[in-house]
């Protein structure tokens, strides 16, 4: 650990992607193993922890899918962190069973068995590794000695067995000649210290001394004697350290030696990127030259279509109109009646027969008009809605022409809903989709169209948290198999109940959840 040159110190500055946990997106702070070999900070993991349990008992956390590179989760209380460090926790459990956690690094659920957190290794290599490349970072930045007097010095030396750091005067004072602080182990100026020997974590006075093949963990004799690695193939300790320093040896020489190709690999790959970033331009080109095609169609319908309701219109507004004349003229003074008034003022009886004739049929038409009235046209245009269902579907389902994978589809009846939403689907090839992503969205009453939240799922159920009360929302699926996309699912529309009015017990909401989730 001492005597870091510039070589290795350029080196440890070039792994900085490795050295970053996959949940807060920082360097680890004492990472642990999971089962499915990725490391995360125990922090990290407690978090998730609660904030799983948060949000099954509606207690309300941060999404899972914000932006955000670094988890903004509350801190957590004591009485939490002691229940989640307890053996057999679960989430909403009141027995015993085994902790699911999420695996942040490859988003698969892993088992933690029923020890939990306490069953997990912590990655002591990978901590060393992380200050090596601290202290590599903050070249400039002292360690200071732990038991100078202040002002204190830089120190020189960090005792592994004491955990501090000490300048020259005080290790001599501390670790004089002739005791047995004098054989302790030392090394340069470090915050990282490490225990010399790796205990069990399910026995925890026994050593670590052998290797199970099975669960790719390191064991006690206790674990292969009557524990859960009493049925598995194990191998002495320095047989795995040997073997396994030697398969990493020779991969590590492969890929030097095929660094030049690599070089080219990594040359050839940008260029991938201009030639997709090309043909993505063009495929956008091509896709909104379709879509113009699509509006200028709708736009001549529409005009069309516009047309008529005006023609019609018109139409109608005209006979209105004349019939609204024709009534006028009933009035006293007015139209008709003012023109017969004016008719019985002719005093010659030759003149008079002659034009009362007419004007008295008229008279007779306008009475019987009024014993019966009916409208000259009709105000409804029902006849001129336009049907667009049948095209709204089609363009509801308009998608590529060769996707090469089938269209999931939502099981409307393990579909659930109450202040979470479990969402369930089937596909016809899961085996041949890599991921899928669940879209949703609320329904607003005034028709306003809301952009669609995403969620990116690694099988074929999800609980959606975070739901209003007492509002429609919208819930479809879609597959990825490597960049190709299936169409999106046909839509369900489910009703979260309203609040607070009558609700369950959040322990029997979400152990339903989890019991369907489960399933």
């Amino acid at each position: 650990m001492e005597g870091d040159g510039s070589d290795s110190l350029v080196t440890i500055k070039n792994i900085e992607r490795e050295l970053i946990c996959p949940a807060c997106k920082e360097l680890f702070t004492h990472p642990l193993i999971l089962p499915c070999q990725h490391s995360i900070c125990h922090k990290c993991v407690k978090e998730l922890l609660l904030t799983l349990d948060d949000s099954f008992n509606d207690v309300g956390s941060d999404n899972s899918n914000q932006s955000s590179p670094r988890l903004r989760l509350p801190s957590p209380s004591m009485d939490k962190i002691d229940r989640i460090n307890r053996p057999g926790w679960k989430r909403n459990s009141l027995t015993p069973r085994t902790t699911i956690f999420p695996c942040p690094g490859c988003e698969h659920d892993v088992d933690l068995g029923e020890r939990g957190i306490n069953g997990l290794f912590r990655n002591f290599t990978l901590e060393t590794i992380v200050e090596r490349y601290r202290q590599a970072a903050r070249a400039a930045t002292a360690i200071m000695c732990d038991l100078c007097k202040p002002p204190p010095q830089e120190s020189t030396k960090s005792c592994m067995d004491c955990s501090a750091s000490y300048c020259n005067e005080c290790f001599k004072i501390y670790h004089p000649w002739g005791t047995v602080k004098a054989q302790h182990e030392y090394v340069g100026p470090t915050t990282n210290f490490r225990p010399k020997i790796l205990m069990c974590p399910e026995h925890e006075t026994e050593r670590i001394n052998m290797y199970c093949e099975l669960c790719r963990r390191p064991v006690c004799h206790l674990c292969k004697l009557g524990g859960n690695h009493s049925n598995h193939r194990v191998t002495t300790m320095s047989s795995a350290y040997k073997t396994l320093k030697e398969k990493l040896s020779k991969d590590i020489d492969y890929l030097i030696g095929k660094e030049s190709q690599v070089k080219s690999q990594i040359s050839e790959l940008n260029l991938l990127m201009k030639e997709t970033e090309c043909n993505g331009e063009r495929a956008k080109e091509e896709a909104i030259t379709h879509f113009e095609k699509l509006f200028e169609i709708l736009e001549e319908r529409k005009s069309s279509v516009l047309k008529a309701i005006d023609a019609s219109k018109k139409l109608r507004l005209d006979k209105f109109q004349t019939q609204m004349e024709e009534y006028q003229g009933l009035l006293e003074n007015n139209g008709l009646v003012g023109y017969a008034q004016e008719v019985l003022k002719e005093t010659d009886q030759s003149c008079f027969v002659q034009t009362a004739k007419q004007l008295h049929l008229r008279i007779q038409k306008a009475t019987e008009s009024l014993k019966s009235f009916r409208p000259a046209a009709q105000t409804s245009f029902e006849d001129y809605v336009v049907n667009t269902s049948k095209q709204t579907e089609l363009l509801g389902e308009l998608s590529f022409f060769s996707n090469g994978i089938d269209v999931p589809e939502i099981n409307e009846e393990q579909s659930k809903v109450y202040n979470n939403a479990l969402i369930n689907w089937y596909h016809p090839e899961k085996d041949k989709a890599d991921s899928y992503v669940l879209e949703y969205r609320k329904m607003n009453r005034d028709d306003e169209i809301l952009s669609w939240n995403e969620i990116e799922v690694h099988g074929t159920s999800k609980v959606v948290s975070e739901l209003e009360s007492n509002c429609n929302y919208a819930f479809r699926v879609r597959a990825y198999k490597g960049s190709i996309c299936s169409p999106c699912s046909r839509e369900l529309i489910l009703h979260t109940p309203p609040a607070p009015g009558i609700q369950l017990e959040e322990p029997i909401t979400a152990k339903y959840l989890e019991y369907q989730e489960d399933i």
